[in-house]
């Protein structure tokens, strides 16, 4: 990948409870103005890593046991998810979990409650969020409750964008919604890391709708990462187009399991 490393995670395991090993040496980096999706399975450890980076792992009863993770060279496991926001780190969690009594724009709203640059540089970014989200300019008198999921979805964004940051993490930005809302959704990402400069990591099961917006990617399965590369190389490997992809056939059972060999292959060369 091209350009700086934002985020470089090293190694780190994650356990719930104290007992639950759930992320098992994952790394990966995301490069400063890169779009990154993190592809697997239900339970392969997507949401966890995200959790882990913008430190939301305590609210689940979670910690980084092992490894680091670091935002632009600096320690940030011990930081708090307040000390995350500051320096530019805003999380879209899954299932969009917007203020269902709230407007539109008083959901919108909260998302710039620590700007400390004016009330004129926040409505700069109002109006250039409805730019990116014309619907949620139509609907923002609207009680959310009584919003769609795709605009709820566009809202969830749409009110981290409201904070100014510096990287997204999105999690599962597809689901719930009809396919068309969901490649709306992604062309705005795009839109906005081409011309905002935004950085985002995705966690995302549609893996074929990722790896058509992502620059790279990484597939975790069982809490490791089994395979990374340009967004581009892994849309025509054909283990990825078999097992996530819907493409191919055959009687393998696990991409972990094809993978081994050429894994062992890569260790004794």
């Amino acid at each position: 990948m091209s350009g700086a490393p934002l985020l470089n995670v090293n190694g780190i395991e994650v356990i719930y409870n104290h007992v639950i090993l759930v992320l098992k040496g994952v790394s990966l980096q995301v490069p400063e103005g890169g779009v990154v999706a993190l592809l697997g399975g239900n339970g392969a450890g997507k949401t966890t890593t995200l959790r882990a980076v913008s430190n939301l792992l305590a609210g689940e009863r979670g910690e980084v046991t092992k490894g680091s993770i670091e935002l632009r060279g600096e320690r940030i496991e011990k930081l708090s998810t307040a000390q995350m926001v500051d320096r530019g780190v805003i999380q879209v969690m899954e299932g969009r979990h917007c203020f269902a009594h709230l407007s539109i724009e008083d959901n919108l709203m909260t998302g710039a409650y620590t700007r400390k640059d004016g009330k004129a540089a926040v409505a700069a970014t109002l109006d250039k969020v409805y730019t990116y989200f014309p619907r949620l300019k139509t609907r923002r008198t609207s009680q959310a409750a009584y919003t769609s999921g795709g605009e709820q979805q566009m809202c969830a964004i749409g009110r981290a964008l409201m904070a100014n940051p510096k990287m997204v993490l999105l999690d599962e930005p597809s689901m719930g919604l009809a396919p068309q809302i969901v490649e709306e959704v992604f062309e705005i990402v795009k839109d906005l890391n081409r011309r905002e400069g935004v950085t985002f990591l995705l966690a995302e099961q549609n893996t074929n709708m990722a790896l058509r917006y992502a620059d790279y990617g990484y597939i975790l399965e069982n809490g490791r990462v089994v395979m990374d590369g340009i967004a581009k190389s892994l849309r025509e490997n054909e283990d990825v187009k078999e097992f996530y992809l819907g493409m191919g056939g055959g009687d393998r059972k696990s991409f972990k399991d094809v993978k081994s060999y050429k894994r062992r292959k890569r260790w004794l060369s």
